[in-house]
């Protein structure tokens, strides 16, 4: 297990060098001008708008600006707001538990929906593997912003049982913490839903195919011992991948989500960089989502391992 985690990271290595000169050079490529945004249109001297520049080191050439925010980066260090003057990874790292919470809850959320969906569906021609098949088209069809609008119109605009928007901190007020987080991970979970409950019908649905699960009936095993004890036991690897690929999308998403319900995370800050042309603020926050999603396809590596041995092994 030991040299299959060691092979995993030796990989990540080339690959966080490519994410770091896509992120830099990417987000240079945005229309606008950091120095101007920053002094105004009114006070957009020639003089100013120079000294703004050689001030946050913008008329440097690319390459020694990419060598000196990489360099800076590898010791935690991820630069200045151009906005605030705050330090890039405090506001990050500030931010960043509301848009991982969140993440990883409508996740959980989808794979505990999901999966007995995916069960009740892989019972093949039935009323309920339509609808549950229908739920999953409708999780797939519908934007997140639009999901947000009519939760909050519902929930919180004419039942008035949760709030629209803000947020509470866990560690002051918990409850009211979670009222806040309930809009905004019902309407991530709802892709997550629909994207466990298709992909995983689709593997059970080859599985009870198998050889094996044929003998399994014809010794007399219910169905639904079949399904949980044995099917699904197999199905643990698409579900590893599914899991993985949710999250990393979710979290894409937040960028949407958190703007709708006016969360201060990691989404929000991304949105609200780019409107202010805060390029170290956006860069910072692109790359630590991108090393999230790194992160994250790692752990997904090593969970097949466990799963199933035979891939370390081979």
């Amino acid at each position: 297990m030991t040299g299959f985690l060691g092979r995993r990271l030796l990989a990540v290595v080339p690959l966080l060098l490519i994410v770091t000169a896509l992120v830099f050079g990417l987000i240079l490529l945005l229309p606008g001008d950091a120095a101007v945004a920053l002094v105004g249109m009114d006070n957009a001297s020639e003089e100013t708008i120079a000294a703004v520049r050689a001030r946050f080191g913008l008329d440097q050439p690319l390459y020694v600006q990419y060598a000196r925010w990489l360099g800076r980066a590898m010791h935690g260090d991820l630069g200045t707001s151009l906005r605030t003057q705050e330090p890039v990874a405090s506001a990050i790292f500030e931010r960043l538990p509301i848009t991982l919470g969140l993440a990883l809850a409508s996740t959980a959320l989808g794979v505990l929906v999901g999966v007995p969906l995916a069960v009740v569906a892989a019972h093949r021609g039935g009323a309920t593997d339509a609808v549950a098949r229908g739920i999953a088209t409708l999780g797939v069809a519908v934007p997140n912003f639009w999901l947000g609008a009519m939760l909050v119109l519902v929930f919180a605009l004419q039942v008035r049982w949760l709030p629209a928007t803000g947020y509470a901190s866990f560690v002051d007020e918990p409850l009211v913490a979670m009222s806040h987080l309930v809009l905004p991970t019902l309407t991530l979970a709802a892709s997550a839903v629909a994207e466990v409950t298709r992909q995983l019908r689709s593997g059970l649905l080859d599985t009870l195919a198998s050889d094996y699960i044929r003998t399994a009936r014809a010794k007399g095993l219910a169905d639904g011992g079949i399904v949980w004890r044995h099917a699904l036991r197999n199905a643990l690897i698409p579900l590893v991948t599914i899991a993985a690929l949710t999250v990393n999308r979710i979290i894409g998403a937040t960028v949407v989500v958190e703007s709708i319900f006016a969360l201060p995370g990691l989404g929000r800050l991304n949105l609200e960089s780019v409107l202010n042309r805060d390029f170290p603020m956006l860069q910072g926050a692109v790359l630590v989502m991108a090393l999230i999603v790194i992160a994250i396809n790692l752990v997904s590596d090593v969970a097949y391992g466990v799963v199933d041995p035979r891939i370390r092994y081979r």
